[in-house]
C-alpha cells in the first residue's frame, strides 16, 4: 500500500526525537512534517534540534524544515509530542481539521469519549472514536497512550485481572531521568539521590490503569474496580521505568499461577501482526535479580514489558517487579503502535 503521511508535533523535544527515530523506514508511514516552537520554525531540523538519543539523527529528518504547529499540515496522522499545556489547546484544532491525532500528552486521556490505548490491553476501546466524532463534530479524532509509568504494569495486570480479578494494588515506581524530558532533572538533584516526588504523577498512575482495564459501554468506559495506591520516585537511570507491585485478588492465587497467566496471555491477533508489535508483550524472568533497566529495557526493541521476582506477598497475595522502556513503550513507541492499530481497524485511511 502507499504510505500514509504523518507529522510529528513538537518534534525537537525528547519524545518528539523518539518519534523521529522510530518512524525511520517505517513500512506504513512517511514523515511529511516536523513542527516546533517559534525559535525552531524555518530552520532545518538538524540545526534546530539538539539531538539527545544515542543512535544518530536519521538522515531523512536532518534536512526537513521545521514548520509551525498549526492544523492543515500535509499529513493524515499527527503524532503529538507536545507539552500538556500546548496539547490542551492545539490537539482539538488538529482533530477538528480532520487529522488523526495520536497523542502522548496527558491532556485528554481521561475524557470519557477519548480512548486511552494499549493495543495489547484494550483494542476494543477504539470504538470511542466514533462517539467522540459524533459528540464533538470532528472529522478527525484524538487517541491517547497512557502515562509512561502506567504502561508497563497495566500490561502485566491485564491477564491477571482477566483470570483472577485484581482488587487492590500497591505500586512504587523508580522512574528514569528521560521521563522528565530534556534538560529534565538537574544533575545536582539526580546524582547520589532519589527524588520522591514527580508532580501529578501519582494521580495518573492511580487512575489510568482502571480506565484501560475497564469495560467499554456504548459511549464510555466503566472503570475496573481496582484500588491503586502509588508512590512515584525519580532515580538516576537514563531509560527504563521500574515498578514494584503488590496485588490482592478476589480469589486465592499464588506466584506460579500469576507467572503462568502472564506467560500464557493471548492478545488480539490483529495487534500481533502490526509492524511495531513485539513477539512477546510480556517476558517473565526467573533470575532473582531481574529485571534491571540497563539489561532489560531494550527487550522486544523496547516494546516488551519485563516482569521478574514474582513471589508471595505477606500483606497482599502476590508481588513482583515490572520494567518497561519509558520513551519507547511508554511514549513514542506506544503511540506509534496505537496508530498502526487504528489503520488496521480502518479508522485511519
Amino acid at each position: 500500500m502507499s504510505k500514509i503521511k504523518v507529522a510529528v508535533l513538537g518534534a525537537t523535544g525528547a519524545v518528539g526525537q523518539r518519534f523521529v527515530q522510530l518512524l525511520e523506514n517505517h513500512p506504513w508511514f512517511e514523515v511529511t512534517a516536523l513542527t516546533g516552537s517559534d525559535r525552531s520554525v524555518g530552520r532545518l531540523y538538524g540545526e534546530a534540534c539538539r539531538w539527545v538519543l544515542d543512535r544518530p539523527l536519521p538522515e531523512y529528518a536532518r534536512t526537513m524544515k521545521v514548520v509551525p504547529t498549526e492544523p492543515g499540515l500535509d499529513a493524515v496522522i499527527a503524532f503529538s509530542a507536545l507539552p500538556s499545556d500546548q496539547a490542551q489547546a492545539l490537539e482539538p484544532a488538529f482533530a477538528q481539521a480532520g487529522h488523526s491525532v495520536c497523542s502522548n500528552a496527558s491532556s485528554y486521556r481521561m475524557d470519557p469519549d477519548v480512548p486511552l490505548l494499549i493495543p495489547e490491553v484494550n483494542p476494543d476501546h477504539t470504538a470511542l472514536i466514533k462517539v467522540q466524532q459524533q459528540q464533538r463534530g470532528w472529522s478527525g479524532f484524538i487517541a491517547t497512550n497512557p502515562n509512561c509509568t502506567s504502561t508497563g504494569f497495566t500490561i502485566a495486570f491485564r491477564p491477571l485481572h482477566d483470570l483472577f480479578g485484581i482488587t487492590k494494588a500497591f505500586v512504587v515506581s523508580m522512574q528514569a531521568l528521560s521521563g522528565a524530558g530534556y534538560p529534565g532533572v538537574a544533575s545536582l538533584d539526580a546524582v547520589d539521590n532519589v527524588v520522591p516526588y514527580i508532580g501529578g504523577e501519582e494521580s495518573k498512575v492511580e487512575s489510568e490503569p482502571c480506565k484501560m482495564l475497564g469495560k467499554l459501554n456504548a459511549s464510555h468506559v466503566i472503570d475496573a474496580p481496582i484500588k491503586i495506591s502509588a508512590h512515584t520516585n525519580r532515580v538516576a537511570v537514563i531509560d527504563g521505568h521500574t515498578v514494584c507491585v503488590s496485588l490482592e485478588f478476589n480469589q486465592p492465587i499464588g506466584p506460579q499461577e500469576a507467572v503462568q497467566a502472564m506467560l500464557d496471555y493471548e492478545w488480539d491477533e490483529t495487534v500481533r501482526s502490526l509492524p511495531s508489535s513485539p513477539a512477546r508483550v510480556i517476558e517473565v524472568r526467573s533470575e532473582p535479580d531481574r529485571p534491571q533497566p540497563r539489561r532489560d529495557r531494550d527487550a522486544g526493541q523496547g516494546m516488551t514489558t519485563v516482569v521478574g521476582r514474582v513471589r508471595e506477598d505477606p500483606l497482599f497475595q502476590v508481588k513482583f517487579v515490572v520494567l518497561s522502556h519509558n520513551t519507547i513503550r511508554g511514549a513514542a513507541g506506544g503511540s506509534l503502535l496505537n496508530a498502526e492499530l487504528l489503520v488496521a481497524q480502518g479508522l485511519v485511511k
